[in-house]
């Protein structure tokens, strides 16, 4: 049994709570927003999570320091454009050698950092590492079987991950490649936008296998260019997770997407899907990223031109189907003739 705490009370944050206090851990769960803390104290429910109860061994708290008093692990679970900000907040009671795991996915787009980065930088004496995957919270939360992925730089940190938070329902495989692995995790958001925009105009299955197809490519190309590992990107925290965002309604990326395809702008999309959508904040990062590395992301490049320049999104997706013909992999030989 570990005391843990976990650093933001969304619904994500929330079902890793329920997940852990059925694994027997204390977990105590803080919020910026006393509001929040008094709702989920008094209704024990939270109103992304419908059906679940909290448990009652799961405490709140909009204190930071009672959250992270002598905890063994503390999860860092808030959106990714707050990633930099808490941590600020968390440094003055940070102990070194403190087990900090990112759960969040993005990157930050005036620096181009991944969220690990990020925690490096303000949280020097603490030790980061990363869980990712394809894991909505909606059925994490009701212990429906899932698997992710647990990195870090040293095996010691990814194995002490994978024994707080793994059982029966929830499998984690563990992972030097911290980049590869949050590169997948950020990257796809953008990729099930794309998806969802597909969707909302009314395309079929075929439209959705190439953009999970051409997508996963597209996420490779710039990982590997970036240092990351191509076994990284055909396992849970790329192939996998990209294609739960893309399929699933729970994703909020692609719900956001299909409202898009349906000639919603941007900022009515994410009004109506009602909570962060990441993969807006990501789009720059990745388009920015990709001209860093010179590396072709066909797709990151339309998605961007729908959502900020107000291209219609049939005619991205026209202009994707009509670029110069090309070979599938560059890299395979001919038979000679």
């Amino acid at each position: 049994m570990a005391d843990i705490g976990i650093i933001g009370a969304g619904s994500w944050g929330t079902a890793l709570a329920v997940l852990l206090s059925g694994g027997g851990h204390r977990v105590t769960v803080w919020s910026a927003l006393p509001q929040e803390i008094a709702e989920l104290k008094e209704t024990r429910k939270h109103h992304n999570l419908p059906g679940v109860v909290l448990p009652e061994n799961v405490e709140f708290t909009a204190e930071l320091d009672e959250a992270m008093d002598r905890k063994e692990m503390l999860v860092l679970a808030v959106p990714s454009v707050y990633t930099r900000g808490t941590a600020a907040s968390m440094k003055p009671f940070i102990r070194p050698g403190q087990l900090v795991v990112n759960v969040a996915k993005g990157i930050e787009e005036s620096t181009l950092m991944t969220l690990s980065e990020i925690i490096e930088q303000e949280l020097s004496e603490a030790e980061a590492a990363v869980l990712s995957g394809p894991s909505h919270a909606e059925e994490v939360s009701r212990g429906l079987p899932t698997t992710c992925v647990a990195a870090a730089h040293s095996r010691k940190a990814a194995e002490t991950v994978q024994n707080l938070f793994m059982g029966p329902a929830f499998r984690v495989y563990t992972s030097p490649d911290v980049l590869g692995v949050e590169l997948g995790g950020a990257l796809k958001n953008v990729i099930a936008l794309a998806a969802g925009i597909a969707d909302g105009l009314g395309y079929g299955d075929n439209t959705k296998a190439a953009l999970i197809t051409r997508g996963i490519h597209e996420i490779a190309r710039l990982g590997m260019a970036m240092g990351g590992r191509f076994e990284t990107f055909c396992g849970l925290s790329g192939i996998g997770d990209l294609i739960v965002t893309c399929a699933s309604m729970h994703s909020r990326n692609r719900r956001a997407g299909i409202l898009i395809g349906k000639g919603y702008t941007m900022q009515q999309a994410m009004d109506e899907v009602s909570m962060v959508v990441e993969g807006v904040y990501s789009a720059k990062a990745a388009l920015k990223l990709a001209e860093k590395y010179q590396v072709s992301m066909p797709i990151i490049e339309q998605v961007n031109q729908v959502l900020f320049e107000g291209k219609p999104a049939a005619e991205a997706v026209g202009d994707l189907m009509m670029r110069d013909k090309a070979v599938e992999a560059p890299a395979l030989p001919w038979p000679e003739a």
